[in-house]
């Protein structure tokens, strides 16, 4: 028997005890840089439609379900209607404006399993490359792990080489391709998926709050080691 057999035995043996993972529910999650905030289109529209359109946007609409709506009204629209049961919206608010500067969702939610996934990640500009969308995934990354999943997923078009490398500096852990797995806007995608599991958080959680410290910021706002060295430092993956 080879090792990959003895590893599937064991999980097949495994006992997961304890209940279901709770619902995520409509909350603020609050952090040093931003903090998300359900979705409120009347509230958050306005600076993320400003944030979200023109030429130079077209790449953070490209591996989204939808078109960018072309108008104010039609965004707010657009928003009211990411709302499913099985997907809570989160607007990432600037700390330091109060205006939203990005979109982010748990989806795929399945308390029973205890798997969870974010996506429908939509960063403007203003929170691209920046602290603040960082400490977003690290915001929510913890809280579901608070509300005991015990998997936390990312899927992304196969294609999509900027969220894949996001993944994994986010600590995921890629665990393959998904041929022919949609079809969006009438074309076909394969899906990069990737995960973490309960089991990894704390490593990935201390990770994230020393990167996040304000002792690993410069007065101007330099990081002095980066999220992915800090990993390099305390994974094996």
């Amino acid at each position: 028997m080879n090792l990959s057999n003895k590893l599937d035995e064991r999980q097949l043996d495994e006992v997961v005890g304890g209940p279901p993972a709770e619902l995520p529910q409509p909350t603020v999650l609050t952090g040093r840089f931003v903090s998300l905030t359900p979705v409120d289109p009347n509230l958050h529209a306005a600076s993320l439609f400003k944030g979200s359109q023109g030429a130079e946007s077209e790449q953070l609409w490209r591996y989204l379900p939808d078109a960018p709506p072309p108008e104010l009204e039609s965004f707010k629209s657009y928003l009211a209607s990411r709302a499913a049961k099985d997907r809570l919206d989160f607007a990432i608010v600037d700390n330091h404006s109060n205006e939203a500067i990005g979109l982010a969702s748990y989806l795929a939610i399945e308390p029973t399993n205890r798997r969870i996934e974010v996506g429908n990640i939509l960063f403007t500009a203003r929170l691209q490359r920046t602290p603040g969308g960082t400490e977003a995934m690290y915001l929510m990354a913890k809280h579901a792990f608070e509300l005991r999943y015990r998997r936390y997923e990312w899927k992304c078009n196969a294609l999509n080489e900027p969220s894949r490398r996001a993944a994994l500096r986010y600590g995921f852990q890629f665990e393959g391709i998904f041929r022919q797995h949609m079809i969006v806007k009438g074309k076909n995608r394969d899906t990069a998926w990737f995960s973490i599991l309960d089991s990894e958080w704390p490593t990935r959680n201390a990770i994230f709050e020393r990167w996040l410290d304000p002792s690993n910021f410069l007065p101007d706002g330099t990081q002095r080691s980066s999220l992915s060295e800090l990993a390099e430092q305390n994974l094996k993956l």
